[in-house]
C-alpha cells in the first residue's frame, strides 16, 4: 500500500490553504478581516482562537448523507439539473463522484481536523500560568471536539457503521492526529476510529467551559462535547452510555424552545442562529448543486416525503415551521432552519439530547423516564392545551413511539443516514426507494452502499483501497 501524507486527503486548493496558514498567517487573516497585514505564525491563545473561530470551515457538516436518506425526493426536472454527485447519490449509484474530485463532505471535515491539530500541537510549545489556565483549557478542548467531530463526520460517510463483533478488523477512515505534512496516510480500522473519537471527546469534556455561550455559539462547551458523545454512542448502539452522556448534558443545558410562543407568520427562517436550544452550531456545506436541493424556501421541485408529512398529527406545530406548501399542491419544501439560514443546521441541539435519553431509557424499560423526556419536549411543539401526553404500557410501544417523534423532530439535520445505519443493523429492515425515469431505483438494508466511495482524487494521491460498493 502507498503510503501518502495530508496531501492526499485534503484538494490541492485546500492544502494551499493549510500550508500558508502553517507557513504564517495573521491573526485576523484566518477571519478575512486584515488581508494588508503582514503574515506571522499562529502562536498565541488568540491566534489559536480566532482559528477555530473561522465558521466558513469549521462549522460546516457534510450533506451527502442527508442527499442519500428519505426525508425527501426530487422531480424529473431538478435531478436532471443538478450535479453529477447529487444525481448518483440520490440513487445510491456505484460511482457518485463519476471522476470528479474535490468533494467538500470529504475536504471540510478533514480541514477541520487538520486546523484542530495545528492548534494542538501549537498549544504544546505554549507555558500557561493562572492567568492564563483557563483560556488555554477551553481552547484545547474546542481542538480536541473540533478533531472528534470532523473525524465522526467523516466516518459516517465513508466508513461501515460501528459493529462490535467487527470493528477491529472493519476498514474504516484516515486518522490525522498531528499537522505534520509527512505523516503517512493510512486507513484505520473502526474500532480506532471510534477510539480516537470518543477519546477525544472525553478529554474535552474535562477542560471545555461548564455552561453553552448564546454568544460564541460556534464555540464547544462541555454540555456540546456530551450531546456529541451521546450522538456517537447512539450510533455505535451503545445506548447505556449514550443515556449517560445525554442525562449529563440535559443537567447543565435543558431549555427547549416553546414553538406555541414563537412568531411563524410567514417567515421562511422562524429560527435564530442563536436560539436557546442551541448547543453547537453548524450548517450544511454550501456547494452549489446540494443548495438546489437541500436550500430551503428556494426549489419548488423538491419534496418533503409525504409520508414524513403525514405522520404529524394537526396539533403539531412543527410542519409550520419547518416546512411550507407549495402552490396549490399537497406537498411541501423546506423553510430554514436551525442554522439561522437557508441552509439545514447540522449542529447539536437540546431536543436532539431529550430524544437520545427518551430512546435510550426505553431500550433500557425505563418506561416512565422515556415518557417523561418525550412528554416534556412534545409539550412545547403542539397547539397549547392539546398534547396529553405519553404513558406507555409495554416497551415496544416506547421505543416505536421515540423513534417515530425522532424521525419528526430531526429531519434535514444530518442524522437520518446514520440513523438508517444502526437501525437496519438492529433488524429494522427499512428499504429506501427513488423513482427516475419512469425506473424505480431500491437501497436495501445494510447494503454495502450504505458506505460512500472515497472521492478519486484521494485514491490517486494517497494509493490507499477504495470502499467495496
Amino acid at each position: 500500500m502507498i503510503k501518502q501524507s495530508w496531501s492526499s486527503l485534503i484538494s490541492p486548493l485546500l492544502l494551499v490553504m493549510t500550508s500558508v496558514l502553517t507557513a504564517g498567517c495573521h491573526k485576523d487573516d484566518f477571519l478575512g478581516k486584515n488581508p494588508n497585514s503582514s503574515l506571522v505564525v499562529p502562536s498565541t491563545l488568540t491566534d489559536f482562537q480566532n482559528l477555530l473561530d473561522n465558521d466558513q470551515v469549521m462549522n460546516l457538516f457534510p450533506a451527502l448523507g442527508e442527499i442519500s436518506a428519505d426525508n425527501y425526493f426530487i422531480d424529473q426536472s431538478l435531478w436532471q439539473s443538478a450535479g453529477t454527485r447529487v444525481q448518483n447519490a440520490y440513487t445510491w449509484e456505484k460511482d457518485i463522484f463519476d471522476g470528479e474530485g474535490n468533494d467538500e463532505d470529504w475536504n471540510y471535515p478533514y480541514q477541520q481536523v487538520y486546523y484542530a491539530n495545528v492548534v494542538l500541537d501549537g498549544l504544546e510549545k505554549l507555558k500557561t500560568d493562572n492567568s492564563t489556565i483557563a483560556t488555554y483549557n477551553s481552547v484545547k478542548g474546542q481542538a480536541l471536539f473540533t478533531r472528534a467531530f470532523g473525524l465522526y463526520n467523516v466516518a459516517q460517510l465513508f466508513a461501515p457503521v460501528y459493529d462490535a463483533m467487527t470493528a477491529a478488523t472493519d476498514s474504516s477512515i484516515p486518522l490525522r492526529l498531528s499537522q505534520d505534512v509527512k505523516a503517512p496516510t493510512v486507513r484505520s480500522t473502526v474500532k480506532q476510529t471510534y477510539d480516537q473519537i470518543t477519546g477525544d471527546l472525553r478529554i474535552a469534556v474535562g477542560l471545555l467551559p461548564a455552561t453553552v455561550s448564546m454568544t460564541y455559539v460556534n464555540r464547544a462547551s462541555r454540555p456540546a462535547a456530551q450531546a456529541l458523545l451521546a450522538r456517537i454512542y447512539l450510533s455505535m448502539r451503545k445506548y447505556d452510555s449514550a443515556g449517560l452522556y445525554a442525562d449529563s448534558a440535559l443537567s447543565a443545558h435543558l431549555t427547549l424552545l416553546d414553538y406555541r410562543q414563537l412568531n411563524n407568520s410567514g417567515l421562511p427562517i422562524p429560527f435564530s442562529r442563536q436560539n436557546a436550544e442551541i448547543l453547537y452550531q453548524s450548517s450544511f456545506v454550501n456547494y452549489q448543486d446540494y443548495s438546489q436541493v437541500l436550500t430551503g424556501y428556494s426549489y419548488f421541485d423538491c419534496f418533503v416525503d409525504s409520508n414524513l408529512i403525514r405522520s404529524y398529527d394537526p396539533n403539531d406545530l412543527r410542519p409550520s415551521f419547518y416546512y411550507f406548501l407549495l402552490g396549490v399542491t399537497d406537498s411541501f419544501g423546506l423553510k430554514g432552519s436551525y442554522a439561522g439560514s437557508l441552509f439545514p443546521f447540522g449542529g447539536l441541539a437540546t431536543d436532539e439530547v431529550y430524544l437520545i435519553s427518551a430512546e435510550c431509557k426505553a431500550r433500557a424499560g425505563d418506561l416512565n423516564g422515556a415518557a417523561s423526556k418525550l412528554n416534556t419536549l412534545l409539550v412545547n411543539r403542539w397547539k397549547p392545551g392539546t398534547f396529553n401526553g405519553y404513558a406507555f404500557t409495554t416497551q415496544q410501544e416506547a421505543f416505536d413511539t421515540v423513534l417515530s417523534e425522532r424521525r419528526k423532530e430531526m429531519p434535514f439535520r444530518g442524522v437520518r443516514w446514520s440513523d438508517l445505519r444502526r437501525l437496519n443493523k438492529e433488524g429494522a429492515n427499512i428499504t429506501l426507494f427513488r423513482k427516475i425515469n419512469g425506473a424505480v431505483d431500491s437501497l436495501a438494508p445494510n447494503s454495502i452502499r450504505y458506505v460512500l466511495p472515497i472521492p478519486p482524487d484521494v485514491l490517486l494521491l494517497s494509493g490507499i483501497q477504495n470502499n467495496p460498493r
